[in-house]
Protein backbone atom coordinates (compact mmCIF):
# COMPACT_ATOMS: atom_id res chain seq x y z
CA UNK A 1 0.00 0.00 0.00
CA UNK A 2 1.26 3.36 -0.66
CA UNK A 3 0.77 6.37 1.07
CA UNK A 4 0.33 10.07 0.45
CA UNK A 5 3.02 10.33 3.96
CA UNK A 6 4.89 7.72 3.23
CA UNK A 7 7.93 10.50 2.12
CA UNK A 8 8.00 11.72 5.64
CA UNK A 9 9.20 9.26 6.97
CA UNK A 10 13.09 8.61 7.36
CA UNK A 11 15.47 5.74 8.75
CA UNK A 12 18.77 5.61 9.75
CA UNK A 13 20.58 5.64 5.81
CA UNK A 14 22.20 9.12 5.93
CA UNK A 15 25.27 9.37 7.80
CA UNK A 16 26.34 12.79 8.67
CA UNK A 17 30.22 12.06 7.71
CA UNK A 18 31.66 15.18 6.32
CA UNK A 19 28.13 17.15 6.44
CA UNK A 20 27.92 17.81 10.47
CA UNK A 21 30.79 15.62 11.62
CA UNK A 22 33.09 18.02 13.32
CA UNK A 23 33.22 21.37 12.78
CA UNK A 24 37.10 21.18 13.75
CA UNK A 25 37.48 19.14 10.80
CA UNK A 26 38.89 22.14 8.86
CA UNK A 27 40.92 23.09 11.51
CA UNK A 28 42.42 20.04 10.46
CA UNK A 29 41.20 18.20 14.39
CA UNK A 30 40.38 14.50 14.29
CA UNK A 31 36.99 13.37 15.89
CA UNK A 32 37.57 11.74 19.10
CA UNK A 33 37.89 7.70 18.53
CA UNK A 34 35.06 6.98 21.08
CA UNK A 35 32.26 8.59 18.47
CA UNK A 36 29.92 6.01 17.09
CA UNK A 37 28.76 6.64 14.22
CA UNK A 38 26.36 9.79 13.06
CA UNK A 39 23.23 10.20 11.61
CA UNK A 40 20.50 12.26 10.11
CA UNK A 41 16.97 11.76 12.13
CA UNK A 42 15.53 14.89 9.75
CA UNK A 43 16.99 16.79 7.28
CA UNK A 44 15.69 18.64 3.96
CA UNK A 45 18.30 16.02 2.39
CA UNK A 46 15.66 13.09 3.24
CA UNK A 47 12.36 15.33 3.38
CA UNK A 48 12.52 18.07 0.62
CA UNK A 49 9.69 19.95 3.20
CA UNK A 50 11.69 19.87 6.16
CA UNK A 51 11.98 23.23 7.50
CA UNK A 52 14.47 21.76 10.68
CA UNK A 53 17.50 19.31 10.45
CA UNK A 54 18.40 17.01 13.26
CA UNK A 55 21.42 14.15 13.64
CA UNK A 56 22.44 11.90 16.85
CA UNK A 57 25.58 10.21 17.58
CA UNK A 58 26.59 7.68 19.71
CA UNK A 59 29.89 8.98 22.64
CA UNK A 60 31.55 5.97 24.08
CA UNK A 61 33.18 5.03 26.99
CA UNK A 62 36.80 6.52 27.24
CA UNK A 63 39.35 7.07 29.81
CA UNK A 64 40.56 9.69 27.05
CA UNK A 65 39.60 13.71 27.40
CA UNK A 66 38.94 14.42 23.93
CA UNK A 67 38.30 17.70 22.25
CA UNK A 68 35.67 17.42 19.75
CA UNK A 69 34.10 20.73 18.61
CA UNK A 70 35.68 24.02 17.65
CA UNK A 71 33.69 27.57 18.69
CA UNK A 72 31.13 28.62 15.76
CA UNK A 73 28.06 30.39 14.71
CA UNK A 74 24.67 29.91 12.93
CA UNK A 75 22.63 32.16 11.72
CA UNK A 76 19.42 29.93 12.71
CA UNK A 77 18.71 28.52 16.12
CA UNK A 78 20.01 25.43 17.65
CA UNK A 79 19.62 23.17 20.87
CA UNK A 80 21.61 20.62 21.70
CA UNK A 81 20.64 17.32 23.38
CA UNK A 82 23.09 14.87 25.67
CA UNK A 83 20.87 12.01 26.62
CA UNK A 84 22.27 9.17 29.36
CA UNK A 85 21.87 5.58 28.50
CA UNK A 86 21.15 4.40 32.12
CA UNK A 87 16.92 3.31 31.99
CA UNK A 88 17.22 3.18 35.91
CA UNK A 89 18.11 6.81 35.93
CA UNK A 90 17.69 8.53 32.55
CA UNK A 91 19.28 11.89 34.71
CA UNK A 92 22.28 10.18 35.00
CA UNK A 93 24.42 11.14 31.63
CA UNK A 94 27.20 9.20 31.99
CA UNK A 95 29.91 11.42 31.59
CA UNK A 96 31.50 14.97 31.84
CA UNK A 97 31.40 17.06 29.25
CA UNK A 98 31.99 20.26 28.69
CA UNK A 99 30.65 23.28 26.60
CA UNK A 100 31.21 27.25 26.12
CA UNK A 101 28.57 29.64 25.31
CA UNK A 102 30.08 33.06 24.22
CA UNK A 103 33.42 31.51 26.34
CA UNK A 104 31.68 31.42 29.49
CA UNK A 105 32.35 27.19 30.01
CA UNK A 106 29.97 25.07 31.56
CA UNK A 107 30.38 21.37 32.91
CA UNK A 108 27.56 18.92 32.14
CA UNK A 109 26.76 15.53 34.04
CA UNK A 110 23.50 15.52 33.61
CA UNK A 111 20.62 14.65 30.56
CA UNK A 112 19.75 17.36 29.20
CA UNK A 113 20.09 20.60 26.47
CA UNK A 114 20.87 23.96 25.69
CA UNK A 115 18.99 26.23 23.40
CA UNK A 116 21.43 28.21 21.33
CA UNK A 117 20.03 31.74 19.37
CA UNK A 118 21.27 32.16 16.46
CA UNK A 119 24.00 34.51 16.60
CA UNK A 120 26.00 33.06 19.74
CA UNK A 121 29.17 31.84 19.60
CA UNK A 122 29.26 28.15 21.03
CA UNK A 123 31.70 25.70 21.71
CA UNK A 124 34.33 24.34 22.28
CA UNK A 125 32.40 20.98 23.01
CA UNK A 126 34.27 18.09 24.16
CA UNK A 127 34.47 15.74 27.28
CA UNK A 128 36.89 15.21 30.61
CA UNK A 129 35.48 11.74 30.96
CA UNK A 130 32.60 9.03 29.84
CA UNK A 131 32.31 6.04 31.62
CA UNK A 132 28.55 4.77 30.07
CA UNK A 133 27.44 5.58 26.77
CA UNK A 134 25.64 8.80 25.59
CA UNK A 135 23.77 9.96 22.59
CA UNK A 136 24.77 13.03 21.17
CA UNK A 137 21.99 15.32 19.42
CA UNK A 138 21.52 18.84 17.18
CA UNK A 139 18.07 19.83 16.74
CA UNK A 140 18.69 22.49 13.93
CA UNK A 141 15.61 25.42 13.18
CA UNK A 142 17.05 24.93 9.06
CA UNK A 143 16.51 22.78 6.49
CA UNK A 144 20.19 21.83 6.74
CA UNK A 145 23.05 21.92 8.77
CA UNK A 146 25.84 25.12 7.69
Amino acid sequence: MTSEYQHLFTDLTVITKGAMSNEGEAAGLDDPKNLGEGFWLMSALQVPESKINMSHIWIHESDEEAYWVNPHVHDYDEILIWTGSNPDDPRDLGAEIYMEIEGERHIITTSGSVYIPAGTVHCPLGWNKVTRPFRFSALSLAPTYK
